[in-house]
């Protein structure tokens, strides 16, 4: 079958978006739907992708519903079952994968380098593919971030190399058989899809599986013995400090939170490594990026300059403003280890400062399932200002609220707001270090805030 049209329902996606670019930048014509406009949508709108913003079969281009044949439909598991469109398209016997399937099949003609893991995943991705186009070996990369070096979820290269960030949810890595591959973390999460922590590690173990017997599985220290018993590649681990096949040594800790550490690997060693962005988090995320560059041949030289010139990913540990008299930093976490190792990083870095912490619960489902571990996290910071759930793809739930989380909350400081009433809160406040939390909507808040602080401490 000849495919000269996409279609993605759910085009405003970070996922799906790369999927949009990838197909635009090779000539085909592309069209979707979003649920709401975004900075996202704007950027593949003025790149020629015809979108709307309302979920029925009279904004379908009229491309899709001439051409049937040479159409495909992709769609994220966000969108509704009953969702008109789907539903049209579905009804019509329309060609319709899932943006898994989709990337499963891009990646099946490239040599495939996955990083998997229920936190980390999107940094250390983003990181390996810099490393790459940095050092001049090249990838192609489908990121689940805005890498803040390329301003993209999506680099291009002619070479056979692939970056893909391997998506648990819904069990969408499994789409995919690496050459190589990274696990960073396989902690409980998604359980409104797998129902308990050791159906998780199943589904780990399954992807450990496909990657190739003639590749290699690089696996964070302590999660390998869990998920690698069914491996037929050769296993390395990795750790921030643990000596095993990758950690790191000799660290030192700079103003900031920057770090110097030698990069220990078999057979060699780094020395002075340093990473453009603050964290020992980000410095454990490095180490597995580097992993796989090591494995590829990717001379030393060029690691430790790739390292040194790595500026970030957009909302991962994003520190948008830094003064002694105010600082602010958003960061997608949403799982409560996410949360602890921010605060710990944050910590470190803003030794000394009052840390006024914003978190937007993501799903009901996850907000019922880890309502304790929320709290214990969150009451590591000095004020806590907690917004009403982000339900995303979920219904309600009886007795789910964000109530359940603010409760147990040990700080004197908390208030639980709705979030139309966010600016105003953060307003009668004297803010010294402001953090937000969460990967639903509060994104949108990112540049009113960083805005308002500049103007009120006149940076």
């Amino acid at each position: 079958m000849i495919i000269n049209n996409i279609y993605l329902l759910g085009i405003g996606g970070i996922g799906m978006s790369a999927l949009a670019r990838y197909y635009n930048h090779n000539g085909l014509f592309v069209a979707g739907y979003d649920r709401t406009p975004s900075k996202l949508t704007g950027e593949l709108e003025s790149e020629g992708i015809d979108i709307h913003y309302q979920d029925s079969e009279e904004f379908i281009p009229g491309k899709f519903l001439q051409e049937r044949e040479s159409s495909l439909i992709i769609y994220t598991p966000a969108i509704p079952k009953d969702s008109p469109e789907l539903n049209f398209f579905q009804n019509r016997g329309y060609r319709i994968v899932k943006r898994s399937m989709a990337l499963g099949l891009i990646a099946s003609e490239k040599i495939t380098l996955a990083v998997a893991g229920t936190h980390g995943k999107t940094t250390t991705s983003t990181l390996l593919a810099h490393l790459l186009t940095h050092s001049e070996r090249g990838c192609t990369a489908f990121l689940g971030g805005i890498s803040k070096n390329y301003h993209t979820n999506l680099l291009l290269d002619k070479g056979d190399l692939l970056v893909a960030e391997a998506d648990e949810f819904d069990r969408s890595f499994l789409q995919l058989w690496p050459d190589v591959a990274v696990i960073t973390s396989s902690d409980a999460d998604h359980l409104d899809i797998y129902n308990n922590h050791k159906t998780i590690l199943e589904a780990f173990r399954d992807f450990a599986s496909q990657v190739k017997e003639s590749g290699s599985l690089i696996i964070k220290k302590g999660v390998e013995s869990v998920v690698s018993s069914s491996a037929k590649a050769k296993i390395y681990s990795y750790s921030y400090d643990i000596p095993c096949d990758f950690y790191a040594s000799e660290i030192k800790i700079y103003n900031g939170g920057f770090f110097d550490f030698t990069l220990n690997y078999p057979g060699g060693s780094i020395t002075h490594c340093t990473l453009g962005i603050p964290g020992w988090i980000n410095v454990e995320n490095a180490i597995a990026a580097s992993a796989v560059a090591i494995l590829l041949g990717v001379a030393p030289e060029k690691i430790k300059e790739a390292l040194a010139a790595f500026m970030g990913v957009e909302r991962r540990f994003d520190i948008r403003l830094n003064t002694p008299v105010c600082s602010y930093i958003d960061d997608y976490a949403h799982h409560p280890k996410e949360i602890s190792a921010a605060i710990s990083s944050i910590r470190n870095i803003f030794e000394g400062r009052r840390l006024t912490g914003v978190f937007q619960p993501h799903l009901y489902t996850r907000t019922r399932d880890f309502a304790d571990e929320f709290a214990q996290s969150l009451s590591m910071l000095d004020e806590l200002i907690l917004l009403d759930i982000y339900p995303a793809r979920e219904l309600p739930i009886d007795g789910v609220t964000s109530s359940i989380i603010f409760d147990n909350v040990k700080l004197e400081n908390k208030v639980l707001i709705n979030k139309d009433k966010l600016m105003d809160e953060l307003k009668g406040r004297e803010i010294d270090t402001l953090i937000t939390f969460g990967a639903g909507d509060i994104d949108r808040f990112i540049d009113p805030i960083t805005d308002y602080l500049k103007l009120r401490y006149n940076v």
